[in-house]
């Protein structure tokens, strides 16, 4: 194995703070946020928490559309850009918010089906998890965004926030499966 250039390192760098706040953020909400607070109550049937998770993945469709707002807007102000994707590279002017976008959805598609998944098998209390992972995935955007021009690293730290809070949806649901949830 080859040994990692700088911007590797830095990659690697950046993707483990992430998943240490990541961690840390779920610790905490575990440990010291009242589920009452963020509506969860013990009594809570399976479409009870099916509904509270879509209701928490909310923000996360409104990143989307946001990401496909801008798009369509620069492509509505672009000679360029408004034949579409099929007619060409996009400018350098639609290149980032188009990238920010397909990677949003591919992100937004993983992170609501894990959501769901794990809605089936938390407990009522434990569905404070939900928006926890919900900001998480939403600081994860937002500094994958802001970061997205300036190169690699400079994206990891959102990059990793986003996946890792999924993973972690993902991670949960399969262990309390295993437990016989």
């Amino acid at each position: 194995m080859r040994p990692m250039n700088a911007e590797q390192r830095e990659i690697a760098a950046r993707s483990a703070a992430a998943i240490a706040l990541s961690a840390a953020a779920v610790a905490a909400a575990w440990l010291w946020l009242p589920p009452a607070l963020l509506g969860a109550t013990p009594d809570m049937a399976t479409a009870d928490r099916l509904a509270y998770a879509l209701k928490a993945d909310l923000p996360v469709f409104l990143w989307l559309g946001g990401c496909l707002r801008a798009v369509a807007s620069i492509r509505f102000r672009s000679d360029a850009d408004r034949p579409g994707a099929a007619y060409g590279s996009p400018s350098a002017r639609l290149a980032v918010p188009a990238a920010v976008l397909q990677n949003s959805l591919e992100q937004t598609v993983l992170a609501v089906g894990a959501h769901l998944v794990l809605a089936t098998v938390l407990r009522g209390e434990e569905m404070i998890l939900l928006p926890v992972l919900v900001a998480l995935y939403l600081a994860g955007r937002v500094f994958f965004a802001l970061g997205y021009a300036r190169g690699a690293a400079a994206r990891a730290f959102g990059m990793a926030l986003t996946g890792t809070s999924t993973i972690a949806a993902f991670g949960v649901a399969l262990v309390l499966m295993g437990l016989g949830r």
